[in-house]
């Protein structure tokens, strides 16, 4: 989505998210997202460099300024979170059948076989 179209970047709730983002940089340390420290020295494009998160992605409703709805996170997690929501996981696909070499016919009987 271009940065144009985002409410947070262009749009009537651009300076308060600026506001916000100040806030949350000043105020947090901890990754909102795997819990680990934010190294803030670090600066983009670095993957541990610090960026604000918003915890219900804009796409999916989530306000894009509220600061109730903004963390702190680190860029790789951020990118990797995309826009998931926390807390839902994603349906895997079951595998019905798993073959393992426990499941595979045996040529012999291995226990009674002697070399010879």
């Amino acid at each position: 989505m271009p940065k144009g179209n985002r409410p947070d970047y262009d749009g009537p709730h651009r300076t308060q998210f600026a506001k916000n983002k100040l806030k949350i940089l000043a105020s947090q340390d901890i990754c909102g997202i795997c819990g680990l420290p934010v190294d803030k020295s670090l600066k983009w494009p670095d993957p541990m460099s610090a960026t604000v998160d918003h915890i219900i992605p804009v796409k999916k409703g989530g306000h894009p300024s509220d600061i109730s709805n903004l963390q702190l996170a680190h860029f790789a997690c951020n990118r990797q979170k995309s826009d998931h929501i926390p807390g839902k996981q994603q349906e895997k696909k079951k595998v019905e059948e798993i073959i393992s070499n426990n499941d595979l016919p045996q040529s012999r009987d291995w226990i009674s076989y002697r070399s010879g």
